[in-house]
């Protein structure tokens, strides 16, 4: 069985959802191999609810899966680029096409990790993170992405509150990036990160 963090060999073929993100009814392209492709997930919903998209600014999208969050604030915010990574090569493409669909593609690059610029800064980071890749390797994907965050930037974070939402903020502090709690909603807490003391070293 494949997983949405890894990449699908099988026939691609995709489907049509219909979704409201920031007010605006957008269609969108999924296919099996990548996140929730039959829907919106629940927990991407409740971070667009909770958080509204800035007016400007260069955004990550991490784990984009077909791009609901990078091409919703695209449109939502002409203002705005987004970088939107996923490891899963068929995510990457769909991204693209949503984004080519919906007239936003000069706003978003969708990219696999290693096709970021290593020194790219974003104001702010958007993500409901693989929880289901295991705990090291979600820290360790929070760890690179995370010091991409400008000194005033932040990184909003949906995590399920029974696959770790609670104890993920208090690591995430206690690695020094302080971490609050947004919203919480459907058993989802949105998160906050800042880089802390980085700002100011």
């Amino acid at each position: 069985m494949s997983h949405y963090f890894t990449n699908d060999d099988t026939p691609l073929i995709t489907r049509t959802i219909h979704t409201k993100i920031f007010g605006n009814e957008l269609e969108l392209t999924t296919a099996g191999g990548v996140f929730s492709n039959t829907r919106l997930d629940l927990g991407t919903s409740v971070l667009l609810r909770s958080v509204e998209p800035p007016a400007a600014g260069h955004i990550l999208d991490l784990g984009c899966g077909y791009g609901p969050i990078a091409v919703g604030l695209a449109v939502a915010s002409p203002g705005v680029t987004v970088d939107a990574v996923d490891v899963n090569e068929r995510a990457v493409e769909l991204t693209r096409r949503n984004a080519e669909n919906l007239g936003v593609s000069a706003q978003v690059h969708a990219a696999l990790p290693d096709e970021v610029a290593t020194d790219v800064r974003y104001d702010e980071i958007w993500s409901n993170p693989p929880i289901r890749i295991g705990k090291e390797a979600l820290h360790e994907l929070l760890l690179r992405w995370l010091p991409h965050l400008r000194d005033d930037g932040v990184a909003h974070l949906v995590v399920s509150k029974n696959l770790g939402g609670d104890s993920l903020a208090s690591w995430l502090t206690d690695q020094g990036w302080p971490t609050g709690k947004i919203a919480s909603a459907k058993g989802f807490r949105v998160l906050g990160v800042s880089p802390g003391d980085r700002a100011s070293s």
